[in-house]
């Protein structure tokens, strides 16, 4: 793994954004771990998510006029993706969404700068199970002026099924046409945690990697 994954695992781990227990996903779906992008609750831990987002778009190459964060949780990501973009020389503008369409002063449904016609969007998201934030991402900035979706950077990849032995990520690759790029997958979590002590903790011992990877075994892409 490059040295920006590495340190973006201990953070996830720092700041409990990585949690092992047994959790209950949106899905339905029986998990032994949950990641919570709102955990990232303070200015450095902040710097440090943006500073892996761009380093993730700048490792896989990715052009980019807008960087778009869905709400909630998107919002903090493109913000702070787009500092650390800046602090590269690569001074991009951002947006995020409201829930719902205001209705007076400027109005619409973008806070930031609003998406125009021929912009490259790079969306930034926290963690893919079913791909449906994105597809609802992708609409609404469609619906708004006609964009290129440059691509999609999430913070961790599960790496789990879709509608049949493939990825969701793998999936939604090919339906939205464009790169899908994790910080970190969750094979590479284990690979680095397990057995590992961070700030003298050893929080993915023998039987957390045995119960992750029977979930994956259950659930896991094929492909």
């Amino acid at each position: 793994m490059e040295p920006y994954q590495q340190a973006f695992i201990e953070l996830l781990v720092r700041h409990e954004v990585l949690r092992f227990g047994d959790f209950t996903l949106k899905s339905g779906r029986r998990s032994p771990y949950f990641v919570n992008a709102g955990q990232f609750r303070t200015g450095a831990a902040i710097a440090g998510l943006g500073r892996a987002y761009a380093a993730c778009m700048r490792r896989a190459e990715l052009p980019c006029d807008l960087l778009f964060g869905p709400a909630y949780k998107g919002v903090p990501l493109a913000v702070a993706t787009a500092i650390a973009l800046s602090e590269l020389g690569h001074d991009v503008p951002f947006c995020f969404d409201r829930k719902e369409q205001k209705d007076h002063g400027e109005g619409g449904w973008f806070v930031g700068t609003t998406p125009q016609a021929g912009m490259r969007v790079v969306i930034v998201d926290d963690v893919i199970t079913s791909g449906k934030s994105i597809h609802e991402s992708v609409a609404l900035l469609r619906r708004t002026a006609d964009i290129h979706i440059a691509g999609v950077v999430v913070a961790v990849d599960r790496q789990e099924r879709g509608t049949g032995d493939r990825s969701t990520l793998a999936e939604l690759q090919d339906e939205l046409h464009a790169p899908v790029r994790p910080i970190v997958t969750i094979r590479e979590v284990i690979a680095h945690l397990h057995g590992r002590s961070v700030d003298g903790r050893v929080l993915l011992d023998d039987e957390r990697r045995s119960a992750m990877e029977a979930h994956l075994a259950a659930h896991g892409a094929r492909t």
